[in-house]
């Protein structure tokens, strides 16, 4: 699929590996003069199109699988990313996940546990809606929860200091790292919304009673951890955007744009992979000849049976 640099731009939403950030340095909203509403609408619409017809091929492939993974703050569209974009998507090839707080049972794993069993396998796509990141996330603005996972050492909130987080972000890196060495194709994804907003969102969510339910007083005391939330990612970009398992940050403001830019990056990643339909051995060609034969004989067969009791009836 051509890809735009004009219109979605890539390079810029791309985390280097080993580079300073800050989220101030990125845009929250499109920019740009040449996209509307309507146009990104049917560019998305091709996208679609385009995505389905290489889901296909890394199927019948077998050789790779993809994870996607989205981050962000409340109310800056990741239901709605997975909604639009991935419809187009066969849902038999397609696993969506959204992890909330670990319960007891993953608690007495490590904390990569309950998203490795929801890994996809190879010919398959998995989406991760909040991920492992919420252990450098959440649990760095909440250093208290750590101590839910019973680690070894980690008794006291004391404990949980910059050497803890520079260990899990190592971590996280052999994690991501073994899963691409063996063929899992990683795209991690921040929804960059504004903090004005969010408010606009959360204050929609509020007054439209179709929309109440979307709309927790959690989110409200996570947003006073703004400037903390915002810093917390920095630090987690940083870390662990690698060439293997890139962070893309992405105008959220906009949902339009964000939809087509995620779908725009899904597809420069599958454009790398060159997928193809399995090449079939002469053998192979000899076998559905002969497969076709009997298919076809079956037809011959019936017409003569036919015949033969139009016959007898006369």
């Amino acid at each position: 699929m051509k890809i735009d640099e004009y219109l979605v731009p890539i390079k810029k939403m791309t985390v280097r590996p080993g580079k300073k950030v800050k989220l101030k340095g990125f845009e929250t909203g499109y920019k740009g003069k040449v996209l509307n509403k309507q146009e990104s609408e049917l560019r998305l619409q091709s996208s679609r199109k385009y995505l389905a017809d290489v889901q296909d091929k890394l199927y019948a492939h077998n050789r790779y699988s993809v994870l996607i993974i989205l981050q962000a703050m409340d109310a800056a569209g990741k239901d709605g990313a997975v909604k639009h974009i991935m419809s187009g998507f066969n849902p038999l090839g397609v696993k969506v996940y959204s992890f909330k707080a670990p319960n007891a049972q993953e608690l007495d794993h490590d904390y990569f546990w309950r998203h490795e069993v929801a890994l996809p396998a190879r010919g398959e796509i998995a989406i991760h809606n909040r991920s492992h990141y919420e252990n450098v996330l959440a649990t760095k603005i909440h250093p208290e929860w750590i101590l839910n996972e019973n680690i070894p050492g980690i008794e006291t909130v004391d404990k949980v200091d910059d050497k803890f987080w520079k260990k899990r972000y190592k971590q996280i890196c052999r994690f991501e790292k073994n899963l691409a060495d063996n063929g899992m194709v990683i795209m991690k994804f921040f929804l960059h919304v504004s903090k004005k907003e969010q408010k606009k969102r959360f204050l929609e969510r509020i007054e439209d009673p179709g929309k109440n339910w979307k709309f927790s007083l959690s989110d409200l005391k996570e947003r006073a951890f703004w400037d903390k939330y915002q810093h917390a990612y920095e630090e987690a970009f940083e870390a662990t955007s690698t060439d293997y398992a890139p962070w893309f940050i992405i105008p959220a403001d906009d949902k339009w744009f964000a939809r087509l830019a995620i779908a725009t990056v899904i597809s420069q990643q599958f454009d790398k992979l060159e997928l193809s339909y399995p090449v079939v051995s002469q053998a192979q060609k000899q076998e559905l000849q002969k497969a076709k034969l009997v298919l076809l004989g079956e037809e011959d067969q019936k017409k003569g049976s036919n015949k033969k009791k139009k016959k007898d009836k006369a």
